[in-house]
C-alpha cells in the first residue's frame, strides 16, 4: 500500500456494519470532470504513490489530464489482480517455476518468487468439439480432454499448492470471462482493511469483457501478467479516451451481437488502437450487463485498450443477479457513489478526447465476414456480400452455367439446396450413413454457439433455444453436412435451459452440449465428419463456418473451412437450418413445414417479450450461488488427480507437455550492454494485418510439420498430438510451430502459403521451414528480423506470438504499424520494435527480404535513455531511419535487462 499521501485523500468508509480505508478522488483537483476510466487510474496513483515511481507529480497530471493531447506522460498502474485461462496461463507457472530455479542458481530464495496479487487461472480453453450431435458429447469430450492433457491439469495442481495466491478453476466450469463476471469479479476490492476498485490485467485480450461490469482490466501477454503477479506495475501512457454515447434502445430483432458488431465496424473505422473507449449516456441504462459484457469482449476486435462501462443501478441489479453478497453489493455502490463513479446521465458530461454517438434504434440485424470481426453486413445484404466475396475462395471463379439453367434462385433443388445460379458451384456427392446430398461452396459446415462473447448473455441464448422450439414445432430440421454444436459459458446457462425446457429442442438440431469452453472460437472445432473433410479437400471447396464468437481470422476456426461468419446464436440457428451461406434469410424461406407451406425466418424469430418472459421465469440467483459455491474444488477427475508437491518442481524429461524453457540458461546478476544489430538476414517479409493468430502456435499440429515431426519422434501417436494451445508449456512443440498458421504469406518465398521461407544459409536459398532455417541460422550466428506492414501483431494477445518469434532468432521487427500488446510482448521478450518513417514501406524502399540488414543506434539505450531513431542499412544501399517504439523508461529497462523476466528476476536478487 502507499507510503506517501500527497493530497490528504485517505480516509474512511462505513458501510453496514464494517468501515473500510479509501483513497478520495475528489482531493485531486481537475478529478471531477475525468472519465470515469481515468477516476479508476487516478485512486491506483493514489493509494500506491510511494515518491519514486509513483509520485504527487504523476498524479498532478492525471488530475490535469489535458483530453486533447498526445499521450506523453508514463504512469504505472498496479492491477488488483490477474486473470488467465489455461492456454495462456500454463507457460506463465512454466516460467514461474523455471525463475523459482533461477533464483535458487542464482543464490537467492526460491520461495520469494509468489504472486504478489491474487492470480486465477480458469481451464477453459483444452475441450475440443470432437463427438457432437449426440447426447453423450459432453461426457465424451471431457474424458478426451483428460487424457489429453493429463500432465498440464497434474502442473497446474502444483501450481495451486505451491504458489501463494494462485487459484485454479477446473475444466468444464465455464469460460474464463463469464466465470470472471459471473463471480471472480469483484467490483470493488475489499482487501486488508482497504476498498479500491477492482482492476486487472488478464492473459487473454478479451479481459475486456469485464468493462462491462464498470472493472478496468485488458489483455497483456503472459511476460506481463507474469510481471504484475510479481509485484511490478504495468507501465503505460496516460491515454486519450473516446466517449461514445449511447442513446435510446435496441429495435425488436435486433440482438447484442447486432450492436458489438455495429459498434466494432464503427469504432474501427473511426480508430481507436491505443485509447480508452467508455460509454456514456442516457440509452447506457437501456443496455443490459450481459450486452455491456458482449461489448466490453469485442475491445480487442475493434482495437482498443479497453471498452468500459460506468457502475450504475444496472451493474448492482447484475451483481444481485449472479449471487455476490448483500455485503459486497452495498460495498460497491456505496463505494462508487462515494467516489464519483456512479453513472448519472443528467450530470456534467465527461471530457472526453474523441467523441461518437450511436441511436440504438438503428441497429440492425448483422453478421461479420469472411476474414475479420469488423467487415459487418446487414443480414439483408449477406447473400449479396457472400456471393461477391467467394471468387477470392475458389480455383475455379467460373459459375456452372448448367446449374444456372436449369432452376430459379428462388427455387433451389432440394437435393441441393446449396446450389443457386450466378455463382461458381462444385456439387460434389457426399454420403453419410446412408444419407447422400451435394456439398458446394458455401455449405455451411460449422455452426456453433460458442465463446465467451455471446454465451454470458440470457436474450440471446434463450432466444436461440426458442428458435430451435418453433423451428422443430415448424418440422425443420438441420442440413446433415452442418457439425452443430453448444459450448455454453457456464454452467449456468444449461440450469436455465433445463428449467426453461428447452434443450430438447436445441438437441433436436443437434445442438447438443460439448463442452464448457472456448472451442470452436479459439480453433478447437474439432475435424469435421471425414466425408465432408475429404469431399472439401478433394475439391477444395469454399466451405462455412457460423459462429457466435468474437474472432473469425483466415485459417482460426477449421484447417478445411475457408470462410468464418460471425453471427448471434438465433442466427447460427437459422444457418444450420439453411445449411448454406448462399441464402437470403430476410427473405428466403428456410424450409417447409410439415404442410409444405415456406417456412421464414421471420416465422419463428421469438419476440423480445417472448425472450424476457422465459428469462424471468428461468434465471435466478439461486442458479449463480449454487454453480459456484465451491468453483476451485473441481469434479470427480479432477480432484483425483495426483498432485506433486515442493517448492520447485521436478520436470519430466519425457513430458511432451510441460519442459523447462531456456529463457534463463546463462544469465547473469547483472546485464550485458546491448548490441547493435549487424549481417541480419530477413526471416519472413509480411503484409498488412498480420494476426497474432498468423504469428503465435493455434489450431491442430499437422503430422508433416515440424512440430508434428518433432511429436512422432518423441513417440507421440497422432491422435495424441491434441493442439498448439494445449502444448502451450513445450517451447519445443511451440517454436515450431512459431509464423506456421496455413494462412501466412511470407513474401520471401513467393508463391508458398504456410511456415515457408528461404535459407541463405545454403547455396541457392532453397525454400525451408521458418523453423528449419532459424535453426541454421542460428548455428552460423545470423541474426533476423522481420519485415511487416501496416498493423502488425493484432489479435489476440498472445505471448508465445513474441517468445517464438525471440527464440527463432529474431533480433528486430520493423513494420508499419503495431498492435498495441504484441509491441510490448517483443519488447518483454528482447526483440527490438521499430517502424518504417511515416509513409515508408518495404515495398516503396525497395525491400525484397533478400537483403542483409544492420541496425545501427541500438547502443545508445546503455546510456540510459531511448533513441527515437536508429539507422537500417541493407547491402543493397538502401538506408533509412527507424523509429524506435520503445514508447515508455520502463519498457526501456526491460530492453536493456532482455527482456521483462530476466529485469524482474534481478530486481528481485537485489531486494
Amino acid at each position: 500500500m502507499a507510503s506517501l499521501d500527497s493530497f490528504g485523500a485517505k480516509t474512511q468508509l462505513s458501510v453496514g456494519g464494517a468501515s473500510y480505508e479509501i483513497y478520495d478522488i475528489t482531493k485531486v483537483p481537475g478529478s471531477e470532470r475525468l472519465p470515469f476510466s481515468l477516476k479508476i487510474l487516478l485512486e491506483n496513483l493514489l493509494r500506491t504513490e510511494d515518491g519514486a515511481n509513483i509520485t504527487a507529480d504523476h498524479i498532478t497530471a492525471l488530475g490535469s489530464w489535458d483530453p486533447n493531447a498526445e499521450p506523453s506522460v508514463e504512469i504505472q498502474f498496479t492491477p488488483a489482480r490477474v486473470l488467465m485461462q489455461d492456454f495462456t496461463g500454463v507457460p506463465c507457472v512454466v516460467d514461474l517455476a523455471t525463475m523459482r530455479e533461477a533464483v535458487r542458481d542464482l543464490g537467492g530464495d526460491a520461495a520469494k518468487v509468489n504472486p504478489l496479487a491474487p492470480a486465477e487461472l480458469v481451464i477453459d480453453h483444452s475441450v475440443i468439439a470432437d463427438v457432437f450431435g449426440r447426447p453423450d458429447a459432453f461426457e465424451r469430450n471431457v474424458e478426451i480432454e483428460y487424457g489429453r492433457n493429463r500432465e498440464r491439469y497434474q502442473f497446474l495442481r502444483w501450481g495451486q499448492t505451491a504458489f501463494n495466491e494462485f487459484k485454479v478453476v477446473p475444466p468444464g466450469t465455464g469460460i474464463v470471462h463469464q466465470v470472471n463476471i459471473e463471480h471472480l469479479a469483484r467490483v470493488v476490492m475489499p482487501r486488508g482493511g482497504v476498498a479500491y476498485p477492482d482492476t486487472l490485467v488478464g492473459t487473454d485480450s478479451h479481459t475486456t469483457m469485464v468493462n462491462g461490469l464498470g472493472v478496468l482490466g485488458w489483455g497483456v501477454g503472459g511476460i506481463e501478467a507474469e510481471a504484475a503477479m510479481l509485484g511490478q506495475p504495468v507501465s503505460m501512457l496516460i491515454p486519450r479516451v473516446v466517449g461514445f454515447k449511447l442513446n435510446g434502445s435496441l429495435p425488436d430483432g435486433a440482438t447484442a451481437t447486432d450492436l458489438v458488431l455495429t459498434i466494432t465496424q464503427m469504432l474501427r473505422k473511426h480508430g481507436v488502437v491505443g485509447k480508452f473507449v467508455e460509454f456514456y449516456g442516457s440509452g447506457v441504462g437501456a443496455v443490459p450487463l450481459a450486452n455491456r459484457a458482449t461489448i466490453g469482449n469485442m475491445s480487442p476486435e475493434f482495437g482498443s485498450t479497453c471498452a468500459i462501462f460506468p457502475i450504475d443501478g444496472e451493474t448492482v441489479r447484475y451483481l444481485q443477479l449472479t449471487g455476490r453478497s448483500a455485503e459486497q453489493v452495498a460495498l460497491v455502490e456505496a463505494y462508487a457513489r462515494q467516489q464519483g463513479l456512479w453513472h448519472d446521465p443528467a450530470a456534467a458530461e465527461p471530457s472526453y478526447s474523441e467523441y461518437l454517438e450511436l441511436d440504438l434504434a438503428t441497429v440492425v440485424p448483422s453478421i461479420a465476414g469472411p476474414k475479420r470481426p469488423q467487415d459487418r453486413v446487414a443480414l439483408t445484404d449477406a447473400k449479396t456480400a457472400f456471393r461477391s466475396a467467394l471468387p477470392d475462395y475458389v480455383s475455379d471463379d467460373g459459375v456452372d452455367e448448367e446449374i444456372a439453367e436449369s432452376f430459379p434462385a428462388s427455387d433451389p433443388p432440394a437435393s441441393n439446396a446449396n446450389a443457386s445460379p450466378g455463382r461458381a458451384h462444385k456439387p460434389t456427392p457426399v454420403t453419410i450413413d446412408g444419407n447422400t446430398f451435394e456439398l458446394d461452396h458455401g455449405a455451411v459446415v460449422i455452426a456453433s454457439i460458442t465463446s465467451c462473447t455471446n454465451t454470458s448473455n440470457p436474450q440471446v441464448m434463450v432466444g436461440a433455444a426458442l428458435l430451435a422450439r418453433k423451428a422443430v414445432e415448424r418440422g425443420l430440421a438441420a442440413k446433415p453436412w452442418v457439425k452443430t454444436t453448444l459450448a455454453p459459458g457456464s454452467k449456468v446457462v444449461m440450469d436455465y435451459y433445463e428449467k426453461a425446457g428447452l434443450l430438447p429442442y436445441l438437441e433436436k438440431l443437434g445442438f447438443h452440449l460439448v463442452g464448457y469452453g472456448c472451442v470452436t472460437c479459439i480453433g478447437n472445432s474439432g475435424p469435421l465428419p471425414e466425408q465432408i473433410s475429404a469431399a472439401v479437400q478433394a475439391e477444395d471447396l469454399a466451405v462455412v463456418s457460423v459462429l457466435s464468437g468474437n474472432r473469425n481470422f483466415e485459417g482460426r476456426i477449421n484447417p478445411d473451412v475457408k470462410m468464418n461468419y460471425l453471427a448471434s446464436p438465433p442466427l447460427v440457428v437459422a444457418y444450420a437450418i439453411a445449411g448454406s451461406m448462399d441464402i437470403d434469410l430476410a427473405r428466403d424461406p428456410l424450409g417447409v413445414d410439415q404442410n409444405g407451406d415456406p417456412v421464414y425466418l421471420g416465422d419463428i424469430w421469438p419476440s423480445p417479450q417472448e425472450v424476457q418472459e422465459v428469462i424471468d421465469g428461468a434465471v435466478s440467483a439461486e442458479m449463480f450461488a449454487k454453480g459456484y459455491s465451491d468453483v476451485f474444488a473441481g469434479d470427480e477427475r479432477w480432484r483425483s488427480l495426483p498432485t506433486p508437491a515442493g517448492d520447485t518442481f521436478e520436470w519430466a524429461a519425457d513430458s511432451t507437455y510441460v519442459r523447462k524453457p531456456p529463457y534463463f540458461e546463462g544469465m547473469a546478476a547483472s546485464p550485458a550492454p546491448v548490441s547493435d544489430i549487424a549481417g541480419a538476414r530477413v526471416l519472413a517479409k509480411l503484409g498488412d494485418s498480420v494476426t497474432t493468430d498468423h504469428i503465435s502456435p493455434a489450431g491442430s499440429i499437422k503430422p508433416d510439420s515440424p512440430a508434428g515431426l518433432y511429436l512422432s519422434s518423441h513417440g507421440v501417436d497422432r491422435k495424441d498430438f491434441n493442439s498448439y494451445g494445449s502444448r502451450r508449456g513445450n517451447h519445443e512443440v511451440m517454436i515450431r510451430g512459431t509464423f506456421a498458421n496455413i494462412r501466412l504469406r511470407n513474401q520471401v518465398a513467393p508463391g508458398t502459403e504456410g511456415g515457408f521461407t528461404r535459407d541463405f544459409t545454403v547455396d541457392g536459398a532453397p525454400v525451408t521451414t521458418i523453423y528449419d532455417a532459424s535453426v541454421n541460422y542460428q548455428a552460423a550466428g545470423v541474426p533476423l528480423v522481420i519485415l511487416a506492414g501496416k498493423e502488425y501483431g493484432s489479435g489476440s494477445s498472445r505471448d508465445w506470438a513474441a517468445k517464438g518469434t525471440a527464440l527463432l532468432g529474431v533480433k528486430a521487427v520493423i513494420a508499419e504499424s503495431y498492435e498495441r500488446i504484441h509491441r510490448s510482448n517483443l519488447i518483454g521478450m528482447g526483440v527490438l520494435p521499430l517502424q518504417f518513417p511515416a509513409g515508408a514501406s518495404a515495398t516503396s524502399l525497395g525491400l525484397t527480404g533478400e537483403e542483409t540488414f544492420t541496425i545501427s543506434g541500438v547502443t545508445a539505450l546503455n546510456d540510459g535513455t531511448t533513441p527515437r531513431t536508429v539507422t537500417v542499412s541493407t547491402d543493397t544501399g538502401v538506408t533509412f531511419d527507424a523509429v524506435v517504439r520503445i514508447d515508455t523508461p520502463g519498457e526501456a529497462d526491460y530492453y536493456r535487462h532482455g527482456g521483462i523476466l530476466h529485469y524482474v528476476l534481478r530486481k528481485m536478487l537485489a531486494a
